[in-house]
């Protein structure tokens, strides 16, 4: 067998323990041959509980626990992954790690405007300016951001959330001008209503009216078109945020 074929190819997703993140692993996990690493800040249980998931779909992987907000811990926790892997190359970056902390902009902390904006726009940053030198060599790579509705249309309460999103989308079309010609994909993936624990509070029977599909959309739905883009199969779609709301653009 020769060095190439040895080569173990990883997809990295942030905040990959729970929703959407852990639909995502698992989807991966069913679809490619990506031994998936799970990213989780503190809830180790949820990570490994994704892990046996990512099993039982046929899959490998492990956890990885870093805060995307941390640059030194991040660069740290992967640098020493990847001394440990020198067999290993990540192909796939998933950013998915965000938090809300909504309220009406004139009552909001500066903490929660920051905490918001640091762990999606840094978030992204952090994790994806320390891989991105390897996937420039290596000539391929798919990035894939998870962003929202609210990037694009702005919502009420969630000033902090919108705008992190919304530099997310922008730093998503100019990175992706500058690293096509290496074969490196950059895309955002927008969901509306999804059903979550980070949409759990919400008033979902009477939300779900503006919505024209006329419910919620699930966790493996969106993890369908993230696992679509990351693969082979996507290569000609760069740039580019694709929603996934069932039809609610206002």
């Amino acid at each position: 067998m020769n060095e190439k074929e040895q080569v173990t190819k990883c997809a990295l997703v942030t905040g990959g323990s729970r929703g959407i993140g852990k639909a995502i692993c698992i989807q991966l996990a069913k679809d490619s041959d990506y031994h998936i690493l799970i990213n989780y800040q503190s809830n180790k249980q949820a990570a490994l509980d994704t892990l046996e998931a990512v099993k039982e779909a046929g899959g490998t992987g492990e956890i990885l626990q870093f805060n995307v907000v941390n640059n030194e811990e991040v660069k740290s926790t992967l640098d020493n992954w990847l001394e440990h892997n020198k067999n290993a190359i990540i192909e796939v970056i998933v950013n998915n790690a965000g938090i809300t902390k909504d309220g009406l902009f004139m009552w909001m902390t500066q903490d929660d405007w920051n905490n918001v904006i640091n762990t999606s726009l840094n978030g992204f940053f952090n994790v994806t300016n320390h891989l991105i030198q390897k996937l420039l060599v290596q000539k391929y790579g798919r990035i894939i951001n998870m962003v929202s509705l609210s990037g694009l249309k702005g919502t009420a309460g969630q000033t902090n959330y919108s705008a992190a999103k919304g530099a997310v989308i922008g730093a998503t079309k100019a990175l992706a001008q500058e690293i096509a010609k290496r074969n490196i994909t950059v895309n955002a993936v927008a969901p509306g209503f999804i059903k979550t624990d980070m949409t759990g509070d919400l008033d979902e029977k009477e939300l779900k009216k503006m919505v024209p599909a006329n419910r919620f959309g699930n966790p493996e739905e969106v993890a369908h078109l993230v696992s679509f883009l990351a693969s082979k199969k996507s290569s000609y779609i760069t740039g580019e945020v694709i929603n996934i709301n069932g039809g609610l653009y206002s």
